[in-house]
């Protein structure tokens, strides 16, 4: 029954822009204010709420919890492409600073994951009396 994530998506979706354009024309900007990230909030409440938990039962539940999980990367992906597009208007500065956060957030990662510790020493020490 992933007909019922599809409808609930949908659902938060059109919900979502429809504040967001509302948004975009109290501020006057002639765009959607954050029309996607509302959508992706309906859903998250949504799919959580108790209202919905008969709902979220079964193979219902099934594809209400895969869209919910793939709604999170579409709407990432879909920011990534227009922050790309922007970029590429905005002119060469833009494109050296996206990559040079690029780069240093790369450079980050045996960092942030020294940090953290590894799994081996988390292991070692829950087995330590």
């Amino acid at each position: 029954m992933i007909i019922y994530g599809v409808a609930l998506l949908s659902f938060s979706l059109i919900l979502g822009m429809l504040i967001g354009e509302a948004l975009g024309v109290i501020l006057g900007v002639d765009a959607n204010v954050g029309g996607v990230g509302i959508a992706m909030l309906f859903l998250v409440f949504a799919s959580n709420s108790a209202s919905f938990r008969a709902l979220t039962a079964g193979a219902a539940g099934e594809g209400i919890k895969f869209w919910s999980a793939m709604y999170i990367p579409i709407v990432v992906a879909m920011a990534a492409r227009q922050n790309v597009a922007a970029a590429t208007d905005g002119g060469m500065l833009a494109l050296v600073a996206g990559t040079g956060a690029v780069l240093v957030s790369l450079a980050l990662v045996p960092v942030i994951s020294r940090l953290g510790g590894s799994d081996s020493e988390a292991v070692s020490e829950r087995e330590a009396p």
